[in-house]
């Protein structure tokens, strides 16, 4: 075989992964901007949004859902035994695979990955076969009512996951009476400013104040400007 030959293969196989790339892209945007959001229920209007782009959203999102790898590599190593980790609006399964990558996730006795869509949990439950994770348990649940049997653990993540949760207020409080004392709490999402930000933090202009909590709640999305005061409380 040429090397010209070679070189026409290997120019076919990127022109084909391009177009399998576009053909991805173009169907989530088709079932985010056109599919609609139905159900009479969170569960049901989270699984109506997902279900379509569940095989696909790890890729769509790597793009638009900056600084997930960022919170994770700057969580802290827990040095004693036991530790528990619940990744609340855990989806697919992404976040722990990074912290495998990175060698963070043997530090974890149990990590519970949380969600109520079943069509993302399905990606997660395949990623816990593929890694063979022997600590790691698919959970099926509200996050603002699920409670593990250790009653309290070490650390817990919202990775945009909080601003899809209608009653956020009540995921934020019921994360902190699961943390232990010594409990870490990280969060990584959409952010709008309040109008009179304490000092240090950024302020928006009153146009993002407005269109942005406007443009993402149709599709379900809550940006609040009180997210970081609860937080910090």
């Amino acid at each position: 075989v040429s090397t010209q030959s070679t070189g026409d293969f290997v120019m076919i196989g990127r022109v084909i992964d391009i177009f399998r790339w576009v053909f991805r892209e173009l169907v989530v945007l088709y079932h985010i901007l056109f599919s609609g959001i139905k159900g009479s229920s969170h569960k049901e209007r989270l699984e109506s949004f997902y279900s379509k782009q569940a095989k696909v959203y790890d890729d769509f999102r790597k793009r638009l859902l900056q600084g997930r790898e960022t919170l994770l590599e700057y969580l802290p190593n827990f040095e004693e035994s036991g530790v528990v980790w619940i990744d609340l609006g855990g989806g697919t399964g992404h976040n722990v695979e990074y912290m495998d990558s990175i060698g963070k996730l043997d530090q974890f006795s149990k990590v519970y990955i949380v969600d109520l869509s079943p069509s993302l949990l399905k990606i997660a439950e395949e990623r816990k076969q593929k890694n063979r994770w022997k600590n790691v348990e698919i959970v099926e649940a509200d996050a603002t009512t699920f409670i593990p049997s250790e009653k309290h653990v070490d650390l817990i993540t919202f990775s945009y996951s909080l601003t899809m949760i209608p009653n956020w207020f009540q995921g934020i409080l019921h994360a902190k009476r699961l943390l232990k004392d010594s409990g870490v709490l990280g969060v990584v999402d959409f952010y709008v400013s309040q109008k009179y930000p304490p000092q240090g933090l950024k302020k928006h202009s009153l146009l993002i104040q407005i269109f942005w909590p406007f443009w993402f709640g149709f599709d379900n999305v809550f940006l609040s400007r009180d997210h970081l005061s609860l937080i910090h409380i």
